[in-house]
């Protein structure tokens, strides 16, 4: 199914409002929207929610055979789904342009930065070697995925444990169950990040964390990833704009700021979350359900002040004036309406009556015309037999009275 184009109404709308410097949800240029990071019950399991666009990223480990060239490398494989539950114009079991792309980059963003030591992943040189699987799915599209998706990535990366393991005579055993021993934590070397930058109208106008509408409108779309460091990681730029070296440098400078603020809430969620599971507090889908949080999309209660609202109420009454008695007016304008109530008049049959009396006047008149035609007709044949009118002009009537002697009257 494909999106809905935006009207050119809505078009011209987003594109005025970004030259004046005012964008739908209220932010200011260079804001990111309300970023949220929650984890499940199981370890690797991450929430990240970017304004309404929700994204989950789940970890995973197993043990493979390494690659011949690599044998004391372990692996790095990413998933990334799009289901049409975040957006009808996902399909399912189709890889569409955009799928291909997100994935590429988190792939350069994530596993060609060596974000990870993959080294410490192997168990026996070139036998056993874990693989990490990051399986991203995108809960609810709003616009700017690949931001959301790199966070929730890292994020469960950071948080993962994978089981211990013991080498007897060249056998594995693998500790499953956590009480037998601890998980062990993945060796995280730095944490990339991206952030995307929007252009419009040919590289004039600037602005960070688009929204779905927003880029829907955009000319071209820049993505920086970087670690706290200020270390690029990748860049990539796509919708063929040219860019300016100052544009570049003034979006690094950009993203270096949101990097550090991203990265600093990421470490104190890892922290709080820690600290919970540690005191045994809940987490994860036990934290969830007493505070309802459970749907994709949900709202802040907003708090409202209650405790002096009887007295405000009876100021408000108080202070009000009371409203002027209203007395109907006996008066009628126009015949034919009423009013409904009591001690009220209505001039319904006043109608009737004007319709009778015009009845009566009709009557009388057409009396009175019979009456004149009658006395016409008399007097015309009166003069029936003295006048003979033979011309019809207008101008002059000629009138031939009847002769005494009607053979002279020929000659």
């Amino acid at each position: 199914m494909k999106d809905t184009p935006l009207s050119n109404c809505e078009r011209d709308f987003l594109l005025k409002g970004i030259a004046e410097k005012k964008r739908l949800d209220g932010r200011q240029t260079y804001d990111y929207r309300r970023l949220k990071i929650t984890f499940g019950t199981d370890y690797g399991c991450c929430f990240v929610d970017l304004g309404n666009t929700r994204v989950m990223a789940q970890v995973s480990g197993e043990l493979i055979v390494p690659k011949e060239n690599r044998p004391n490398e372990g692996m790095m494989f990413f998933n990334l789904e799009l289901s049409p539950m975040a957006s009808p114009s996902f399909e399912m079991g189709r890889q569409s342009d955009l799928l291909v792309t997100l994935n590429r980059q988190l792939e350069r963003c994530l596993r060609n930065s060596r974000c990870m030591d993959t080294e410490s992943l192997c168990v026996i040189s070139g036998e056993k070697v874990w693989q990490i699987r990051v399986d991203v799915h995108i809960l609810n599209h709003d616009g700017n995925l690949m931001d959301a998706a790199s966070i929730a990535a890292i994020t469960a990366l950071c948080h993962f444990r994978r089981p211990d393991v013991s080498i007897e005579g060249g056998e594995v055993t693998v500790y499953h169950p956590e009480e037998e021993r601890d998980p062990i934590p993945l060796n995280i070397v730095h944490m990339p990040i991206c952030v995307s930058f929007s252009f419009f109208q040919q590289g004039t106008y600037l602005l960070v964390d688009p929204c779905e509408r927003e880029e829907r409108v955009m000319d071209g779309l820049l993505m920086i990833a970087m670690n706290k460091h200020r270390e690029i990681c990748s860049i990539q730029s796509s919708g063929g704009i040219m860019l300016l070296k100052e544009q570049v440098l003034r979006c690094t400078k950009i993203a270096s700021l949101k990097v550090s603020e991203i990265t600093e809430l990421i470490s104190t969620a890892l922290e709080n979350d820690k600290n919970s599971r540690k005191e045994g507090g809940s987490c994860g889908f036990a934290e969830s359900l007493p505070q309802e949080r459970i749907t994709a999309l949900k709202m802040d209660i907003t708090p409202v002040e209650m405790t002096d609202v009887r007295e405000r109420a009876n100021d408000i009454v108080q202070s009000v004036e009371a409203p002027p008695q209203t007395v109907p007016s006996p008066v009628l304008p126009t015949p034919g309406i009423g009013q409904v109530g009591e001690d009220l008049e209505n001039a319904w049959g006043l109608l009737e009556d004007e319709e009778s009396e015009e009845e009566g006047q009709m009557d009388s008149s057409e009396e009175e015309v019979k009456v004149m035609e009658e006395e016409d007709g008399s007097r015309k044949d009166k003069q029936k037999g003295d006048v003979l009118v033979i011309s019809d002009s207008e101008e002059e009537e000629v009138v031939i009275l009847n002769p005494e002697n009607p053979k002279a009257a020929t000659e």
